[in-house]
């Protein structure tokens, strides 16, 4: 069975939500409006038809596309254009560029509408009269107002969700309330030589460094299913569950996306920064208890030995000048694939564990 892209997958949920956000409140419009007018025939304010089924077919219908509309604009054009603008010049300016869209939006759904009650042309005369009517009208602007309210909320949704993480709004509704054990890979991956780094580029330069090099790394870790768990200055810190992990080995070739990535804007680096950032990676895979954490502040943890595990098997990356080591246990859980060859290298006994692990180096083909 066909499988679709993870990228391609996020895409759509994010854009598919848009769509649910919109038709929730278009679907609360309608039984406001259905309160209020109960059994009349017409609006009072404007003296147009209203027909409920045909006001719930319109605006659920019209809401959900609008909704998936503003989704593939925000995705695809506004979320990338305002990526780096505060949080509160992005909603300003996207609040105003949808209002636009929404007021010739809102003015096309009443011509069609009044077209369909009349059962004439949306250029009839009377249609267009009908619809100037109602843009004159109190109720037209308070339309407006309440689908601007709703924009509002979905971009709200959209920022918060960047904030938080590909699925930690999820999370949140529950899934995590009471900690559940789980079978995760980590990948603890750390740049190289950043002490040294941030001493010649100074702090806010460096930081330009981190945050260019971890912007280019996002489309290798969605398009293998990966999850950022934590950014810890100069090393991040990536999950998978067992399943989309080992699936085609996503967790291995979420390595070797990423180097791509940054090799493929070696010239910008340079130009940037004078340098090219080279970095190393450590994995493992075991059992986590993850759940919510926190009072002031909730968050979503995993705890185990396979999160210290990880970290030490990267830091053996320096004593074996290696890019890429992994757990036994990995190991011999990956799936068959030419793209990349291993080497045992050593056995590697930690601190309070009686039986050693041993260290597998990777080097891709």
């Amino acid at each position: 069975m066909m499988q679709l892209h993870p990228l391609y997958k996020r895409y759509f949920i994010q854009i598919f939500s848009f769509g649910l956000i919109w038709l929730f409140f278009g679907l609360v419009y309608v039984m406001l409006e259905y309160g209020i007018l109960g059994r009349l025939t017409y609006y009072p304010a404007t003296g147009n038809k209203y027909n409920v089924i045909n006001s719930l077919f319109m605006v659920c219908v019209g809401s959900f596309l609008m909704g998936i509309v503003q989704g593939v604009v925000e995705i695809f054009w506004l979320k990338k254009y305002f990526r780096r603008s505060p949080f509160w010049i992005k909603i300003a300016f996207k609040s105003i560029f949808y209002l636009v869209f929404v007021f010739v939006f809102v003015i096309v759904i009443a011509l069609i509408n009044n077209a369909y009650l009349y059962d004439t042309s949306v250029f009839d005369p009377v249609v267009i009269n009908m619809v100037f009517g109602f843009i004159s009208k109190f109720a037209f602007w308070s339309v407006i107002l309440y689908v601007g309210v709703v924009l509002d909320l979905a971009l709200f949704y959209s920022e918060i969700k960047d904030y938080m993480g590909n699925n930690a709004l999820f999370n949140y509704f529950g899934k995590y309330h009471r900690p559940k054990p789980e079978v995760r890979i980590f990948m603890f991956l750390d740049m190289k030589s950043s002490t040294a780094i941030a001493e010649n580029l100074g702090h806010q330069k460096y930081f330009e460094l981190l945050r260019t090099y971890y912007a280019d790394m996002t489309n290798a870790i969605l398009e293998t299913s990966g999850e950022v768990y934590q950014y810890v200055g100069d090393e991040i810190v990536i999950t998978w569950k067992q399943k989309q992990g080992i699936h085609k080995n996503n967790c291995l070739h979420c390595f070797r996306k990423i180097s791509k990535a940054i090799n493929s804007h070696s010239d910008k680096y340079l130009k940037a920064f004078g340098l090219i950032p080279e970095f190393k990676a450590g994995y493992h895979i075991g059992s986590v208890t993850a759940g919510e954490i926190g009072i002031i502040k909730k968050d979503i943890v995993y705890t185990g030995d396979i999160l210290n595990t990880s970290a030490r098997i990267q830091a053996e990356c320096n004593n074996y000048n290696s890019k890429i080591l992994i757990s036994g246990q990995l190991m011999d859980s990956l799936e068959k694939d030419n793209t990349f060859s291993f080497t045992k290298i050593d056995d590697l006994l930690l601190r309070g564990k009686k039986q050693p692990i041993q260290l597998f180096e990777i080097n891709f083909i």
